[in-house]
């Protein structure tokens, strides 16, 4: 179970670090600072079905495509997110986000799962894991 301080490393170089938690917030918010690496990737396109989300850059800045718009978004900027929207994005220079998605569902535990190892893991399930989190995550 994700906790305030709790930080998880992607393969890909982001680091998640979550600021305040479902439990914390009666599941209302999840809130995270992300750190990218700046290597450019994205994830593929995806949607959160029941979820909005906020990011404000901090540091860096970041490339995203949502809902078939692409643009860039620099230190102070911010933009959304709307549920069910088609998005990615990716930093090409060392970037630092704030990252609140509402409501918070279980998306700690997704992404903990999803970099994690163990017989719950995205690698053991497969594609029961995407399955089970299909309210958070489905690809677009």
């Amino acid at each position: 179970m994700a906790r305030a301080g709790d930080e998880i490393d992607s393969p890909g170089g982001m680091r998640l670090r979550f600021v305040r938690t479902a439990a914390e917030t009666e599941g209302e918010l999840l809130e995270m600072e992300a750190t990218y690496a700046g290597d450019g990737s994205m994830p593929p396109m995806h949607l959160h079905p029941r979820q909005s989300e906020r990011f404000e850059v901090l540091e860096g800045s970041m490339r995203t495509i949502v809902g078939g718009e692409e643009r860039v978004y620099e230190r102070g900027e911010s933009f959304e997110v709307p549920a069910g929207t088609p998005h990615q994005m990716g930093a090409d220079e060392p970037t630092r986000m704030r990252w609140e998605v509402r409501p918070a569902l279980r998306t700690a535990e997704f992404f903990e799962r999803l970099y994690g190892d163990g017989p719950h893991s995205a690698r053991e399930m497969g594609e029961r894991f995407w399955a089970e989190f299909e309210d958070e995550f489905r690809l677009a």
